[in-house]
C-alpha cells in the first residue's frame, strides 16, 4: 500500500518538475523570440517560403534534369516576382492613402460637425473641438504607422530573399524526406498553398464587391482583405470593418455603410466556415482556443507579422509535441482533444 502511494507521489512529483521546466522554457523562449525578432522573422518566413517553393526545384532537377543552380534560379525569380508584386502592391496602397489623406480628413471633420448638431438640438453636451481635433489626427497617424510597416516589410524582404537562397542551396533534391519532418513539411506547404489561393479569392470578390457598390479605394481594401485572411479569426473580421470611415464620409445616406460592411463580411463568412474547410480537410489539427492563443501570444511578441505565422508555427509545435510520449498530452490538447476523453454513443 504504501509502495503503490510513494509511486503515485514520485510520479505527481515529476510531473511537477516537468511542467515547471516547460514553463520556464516558454518563458525562455518568448524572450529570445522577442529580442532576436529582427532576424527571426525574416528566417521563419524564409523557411514557409522555401518550403512552398522547394517542389518546383525538386521538379526541375529530378524530372526535368535541370542543374541544381538553374532551377534555385527558376525558383528565386519566382519568390523575388511575388515579393515585389506584394512591396508593389503595399507601396501604392500606402500612396493612395496619403494622396487622399487631406481629402477624406475634410470629410470626417465635416461629417462630425454634422453629428455634433444633430446632437446639440437632442441637448446632449459634446467637447466639439477636442474630438475634432483628435478624428483629424487619427488618419495622419495610421499613414505614418503604414508608411513605417511598409519600409520594414521591403527591408525584411531583402534578408528573406536571402534566407532563402541559402535554404534552397542547402536541399538535396534527389532525397525524399520521412518522418516528422516530411510531415511538418507537408502540413505547412498544404496550409500555404491552399490559405493564399483562398485569400486570393476573398480579396477579388471584396475588392469586386466595393467597386460595384461605388465606394473609394475598393480594390485597396480587397488588397487588405488578402492579406488580412492570413490571419484566422481576427483577420476577416478586421478586413470586413475597415471601409466604415471612407463609406461613412464618402455617403451621405448612412445606410450605405450597412451593404458596405455585411456584403463583405458574407464573403469571410461563407469562405471560412464552408470552402476553407472543405479545401483544407483536417487542417493543422489545432483548435479554436488554440488558434487564438497562438495569435494573441506571436502578435505580442512578434507584432501583425507574428500574427500571420502564428498558425503554421503553432502548427509544428502540435506535430513535434505529438511525437513524445512525455509531451503528447500538450500535443492533443492543442488538437482540442483532452486526456481521458471517451466519444459518446447514439443517444436514445
Amino acid at each position: 500500500m504504501d509502495s503503490g502511494m510513494n509511486t503515485n507521489v514520485r510520479e505527481e512529483q515529476i510531473w511537477l518538475a516537468v511542467g515547471s521546466l516547460m514553463i520556464l522554457a516558454v518563458v525562455a523562449l518568448a524572450g529570445a523570440l522577442f529580442y532576436t525578432r529582427a532576424v527571426m522573422i525574416p528566417f521563419v518566413m524564409a523557411i514557409f517560403i522555401t518550403t512552398a517553393v522547394s517542389p518546383i526545384v525538386d521538379r526541375l532537377v529530378v524530372r526535368l534534369h535541370f542543374p541544381g543552380w538553374l532551377a534555385i534560379v527558376v525558383a528565386l525569380i519566382l519568390v523575388f516576382a511575388i515579393l515585389v508584386l506584394l512591396g508593389a502592391a503595399l507601396t501604392v496602397t500606402v500612396q493612395t492613402i496619403i494622396r487622399t489623406a487631406d481629402e477624406y480628413t475634410a470629410q470626417v471633420a465635416d461629417l462630425t460637425k454634422r453629428v455634433f448638431v444633430q446632437m446639440h438640438a437632442h441637448g446632449v453636451k459634446v467637447e466639439e473641438t477636442k474630438v475634432s481635433a483628435e478624428l483629424q489626427s487619427w488618419l495622419p497617424g495610421i499613414i505614418t504607422t503604414a508608411a513605417g510597416t511598409v519600409t520594414s516589410l521591403v527591408s525584411d524582404g531583402i534578408l528573406v530573399l536571402f534566407f532563402v537562397i541559402f535554404l534552397l542551396s542547402g536541399r538535396d533534391p534527389h532525397q525524399r524526406q520521412t518522418g516528422i519532418y516530411a510531415e511538418i513539411e507537408s502540413a505547412i506547404r498544404e496550409y500555404i498553398v491552399t490559405k493564399t489561393a483562398i485569400s486570393a479569392v476573398a480579396g477579388l470578390l471584396v475588392g469586386t464587391i466595393l467597386w460595384a457598390m461605388g465606394l473609394h479605394m475598393a480594390f485597396l481594401f480587397g488588397l487588405l482583405a488578402f492579406l488580412l485572411n492570413y490571419i484566422p479569426n481576427v483577420g476577416p473580421i478586421v478586413a470586413s470593418l475597415l471601409p466604415i470611415p471612407i463609406a461613412f464620409a464618402q455617403f451621405d445616406n448612412p445606410w450605405m455603410v450597412i451593404p458596405v460592411v455585411a456584403l463583405p463580411g458574407t464573403v469571410h463568412m461563407t469562405i471560412g466556415n464552408f470552402v476553407e474547410p472543405k479545401l483544407m480537410g483536417r487542417g493543422l489539427e489545432l483548435h479554436p482556443v488554440a488558434v487564438l492563443l497562438a495569435l494573441a501570444f506571436l502578435g505580442l511578441l512578434w507584432g501583425v507579422i507574428g500574427m500571420v505565422l502564428a498558425v503554421p508555427i503553432a502548427a509544428m509545435f502540435r506535430i513535434v509535441l505529438s511525437r513524445f510520449t512525455t509531451t503528447r498530452a500538450l500535443g492533443e490538447l492543442l488538437a482540442g482533444r483532452l486526456p481521458g476523453a471517451q466519444p459518446i454513443g447514439p443517444l436514445l
